[in-house]
């Protein structure tokens, strides 16, 4: 079976190709055996485009930045050149979506419909740097592909369990009615996360309470028992919780009222600053990415020093939110860019936790660790580090679905 994922950004499109069995799913991830990457940011209505298989690489200009013409081409390369690896692209069996916001109404993936389409349309307004990305991709498989099957799978989807205690935010009542509530996101990578933990500690995920720490340049956390989320520190945007590369996470409401107020600040400009100019980028005035603080405290820079202790102190902050959603822990995950290959990030997030009978194996933290417990043989709770395959998860859901409309 031949299963393409498409994960759509505002910026990029990323996708891949996977060649799976169409009995049994493999029990480790497989590599794809395509992959590709638009960059739409290299240059003014102009893209790069890269692609790779196992044999080669391949770099393309695209002279437009037309988005349809764009996947147009990076799909033409899966049937010509050296990154041929299909005789023709009627060979896809189905196309999985990552969609960032699915709402309320969706809890698991789904068959994309013109109804599903209306859905993501709708919803475009909370999640306006993305839903429309999707859709052109969706779009864009239509016309090039025709009546491939497609589907959509929600980051939002994990946490629709998030009882109405933890979804709910303490303002009038009726603007939960209207949608305004906590959605969360990352879900595709928290639920693969805690199963893939299950799985490497040898334990039924329902017997566990994990909290999971995706850690990018977009951060989240999740508390999961059982298998369910029951709280997420993202919320009604991604921008609530975690401080994080450029966006700011959680402060005082009333802050941004004194900004309109007294500097006469536009919403767009509070956009901006709340979504790319604040986190580490903000507080450092250097940049958005960790390795760059790094670098800066290594040669004394003062603001770089506090913009990384501001986000251990917040991290650690939430963390005990999601410790007291859940009532205890078996398992912390970290995972994504940071939580994947910043040891500092992870030692310091793991300090001060002597009362849970927390404890990190340092030499085991320090040597890249991936998909292992780097917790100490008498810790009473494990730590993993897991590499999140966000892709492998939404080729997953489009295999079970496939099976049942064949």
């Amino acid at each position: 079976m031949k299963i393409l994922v498409l994960n759509a950004g505002s910026s990029s499109q990323k996708s891949c190709l996977y060649a799976l069995p169409s009995q049994n799913l493999p029990e480790h991830p497989p590599s794809p055996i395509w992959s590709a990457n638009i960059d739409w940011t290299v240059a003014e209505g102009r893209g790069l485009l890269k692609v790779k298989t196992p044999l080669t690489k391949q770099e393309i200009q695209l002279e437009s930045g037309d988005r349809l013409a764009g996947i147009t081409k990076m799909l033409n390369t899966l049937v010509e050149g050296e990154t041929k690896v299909l005789k023709d692209l009627s060979e896809i069996d189905i196309v999985g979506h990552r969609v960032v916001h699915g709402g309320s109404k969706y809890s698991e993936a789904v068959i994309i419909t013109p109804p599903v389409k209306e859905a993501i349309t709708n919803l475009i307004p909370l999640a306006p740097a993305h839903n429309p990305a999707h859709l052109e991709g969706i779009n864009a498989i239509e016309q090039i592909l025709g009546k491939v099957p497609q589907v959509a799978v929600f980051d939002t989807a994990f946490h629709a369990k998030i009882p109405p205690k933890a979804a709910v935010y303490p303002i009038p009542y009726q603007w939960y009615e209207q949608g305004i509530r906590r959605y969360g996101f990352h879900g595709i990578s928290h639920k693969y996360c805690a199963q893939k933990a299950a799985e490497i500690l040898g334990k039924p995920l329902k017997s566990l309470k994990i909290i999971t720490c995706h850690l990018g340049n977009g951060a989240s956390l999740a508390a999961i028992d059982g298998g369910i989320g029951i709280n997420t520190t993202m919320g009604f945007t991604p921008l609530e919780g975690l401080m994080m590369g450029a966006r700011s996470g959680s402060i005082d409401p009333a802050i941004l009222i004194y900004l309109m107020r007294e500097q006469g600040y536009t919403a767009d400009q509070l956009n901006e600053m709340l979504n790319q100019e604040s986190g580490f980028k903000g507080v450092s005035g250097i940049s958005a990415d960790l390795r760059a603080i790094i670098s800066a405290m290594a040669e004394g820079n003062q603001r770089a020093s506090l913009a990384l202790e501001m986000y251990i102190h917040r991290l650690k902050y939430h963390l005990g939110g999601m410790l007291a959603s859940l009532g205890g822990l078996d398992v912390l995950v970290f995972t994504a860019g940071i939580g994947e290959n910043s040891a500092l990030v992870r030692e310091k997030a793991c300090e001060g936790w002597d009362f849970l009978g927390l404890k990190l194996d340092t030499v085991k933290n320090n040597a890249r660790p991936e998909d292992i417990d780097i917790s100490t043989p008498d810790s009473a709770v494990r730590i993993l580090v897991i590499h999140t395959e966000e892709d492998w998860a939404i080729a997953q859901e489009c295999w079970h679905l496939r099976t049942t409309i064949e």
